[in-house]
């Protein structure tokens, strides 16, 4: 995968390093390595320069990232895909149910990953599967995929530092207050290595917060939106679980409640700041034909 990248010098930079202005720009060291292994990878008007370099206002600064190597333990399958964006250095994609994000020991195939291995193999570019939230193979909606290393990092830094919003809708036994606040501490089972529960002493730092949005008397089922402060893995899962309302067809979690074919979750909507452009980007994904059928006046 390739990426150009061209900036004029304002007199912000004025007098800074080209490392200074790249690290302001959000560039992870990674890509600034990268950078300066790749031939005519910074021109500085139009002339090879190092990252010591100072710069001057009006100077014309241009980028060049190359990534020559293609991930080799995917296979590049044909996955039907819903890409419901893409420019040169991301992808949203609206995930359906069963399928996995990343293929592993038990699914081999049929995963996003496999399905965008064969999507840019058949556009002859080399490309490494960089998910910046994965999703349960079960859980339904919206999954960003980063193009090149560059998006990867700055994108990966955004989730650390909880600046990608998402909101998830679920459906939940019983009738959940109309909202609060879940903040009870994650970790693993001790004797499973999938399972995680509620450990208030080894767990790490968790919260989610929730708000029904519709009540189903004669189900005795609730829709529930809820909002993620951390992203521990199965967090909303066993958060809904602990409060006493477990997702319907959670095998794991719920497994004696079945009226569900999967687990009722859906990520419904990601807003995040575009890694290069800085714009802001919002996305949203309607509950799929098999929640929707569940409350259909929603």
């Amino acid at each position: 995968m390739e990426r150009t990248l061209e900036y004029i010098i304002t007199n912000e930079f004025h007098n800074k390093t080209i490392e200074q202005f790249l690290k302001e720009q959000d560039f992870p060291h990674q890509a600034i390595v990268q950078l300066k292994k790749t031939s005519e990878g910074i021109l500085r008007n139009g002339i090879w320069a190092y990252v010591n370099e100072k710069l001057c206002a009006g100077d014309t600064l241009r980028l060049h990232l190359v990534e020559t190597v293609t991930e080799n333990s995917i296979e590049p399958l044909y996955v039907p895909l819903n890409i419901v964006y893409e420019d040169e250095d991301l992808l949203v994609i609206d995930k359906p149910a069963n399928m996995p994000i990343h293929p592993s020991m038990n699914h081999h195939e049929g995963t996003v990953a496999n399905g965008l291995m064969y999507y840019f193999k058949e556009q002859g570019k080399n490309f490494t599967f960089r998910a910046i939230n994965r999703l349960d193979r079960d859980t339904s909606g919206l999954s960003i995929v980063a193009k090149h290393l560059l998006s990867g990092g700055i994108l990966s830094r955004q989730v650390s530092t909880k600046e990608i919003k998402r909101t998830y809708l679920a459906i939940c036994r019983g009738k959940i207050p109309e909202s609060g606040t879940i903040d009870a501490p994650i970790a693993r089972m001790t004797d499973s290595t999938i399972e995680r529960c509620v450990d208030l002493e080894k767990g790490e730092h968790a919260v989610t917060h929730y708000t029904r949005i519709a009540y189903d008397e004669e189900k005795n089922l609730s829709l529930v939106e809820l909002k993620l402060e951390t992203g521990r893995t199965h967090q909303i899962r066993v958060h809904l679980k602990h409060l006493g309302y477990p997702i319907i067809g959670d095998f794991l979690y719920n497994p004696d409640y079945t009226f569900c074919q999967r687990q009722a979750l859906h990520s419904a909507s990601l807003s995040f700041i575009h890694p290069i452009t800085k714009k802001e980007m919002h996305f949203a994904s309607p509950l799929p034909e098999d929640l929707k059928c569940i409350f259909p006046h929603i």
